[in-house]
């Protein structure tokens, strides 16, 4: 999981991990920070997580998922989950994983 020295955790409302990453959310802000193994989702720089409501991983990759839009992001390994871009999620109301995939159900 590599280390998080260094890291301003104030107003961190969720902490979320893979098999070798961490990410802390800040839901009321969208700020999040993430350490770690890269090919894990240990970095997230450059994604938007304003409005995200929910937070999935799997052993190698996280999703953010904003229920009310349907919009996501996916960060990891990307035959592991990482990859969700062109995806509709609008409507889902449940997400499931194994140590490599997602499932959304609507």
């Amino acid at each position: 999981g590599g280390s998080c020295s260094g890291l301003d955790f104030a107003g961190v409302t969720d902490v979320y991990s893979t098999f070798a990453a961490f990410m802390a959310l800040n839901k009321e802000t969208g700020q999040a920070q993430c350490w770690g193994l890269s090919g894990y989702g240990g970095s997230c720089s450059g994604l938007d997580f304003a409005g995200v409501t929910d937070v999935y991983s799997t052993g190698y990759a996280f999703m953010a998922l904003n229920k009310e839009t349907g919009q996501a992001q996916c960060w990891g390994q990307r035959g592991n989950g990482g990859s969700c871009s062109g995806l509709d999620f609008a409507g889902v109301t449940d997400v499931y994983s194994t140590f490599s995939a997602f499932m959304a159900l609507n």
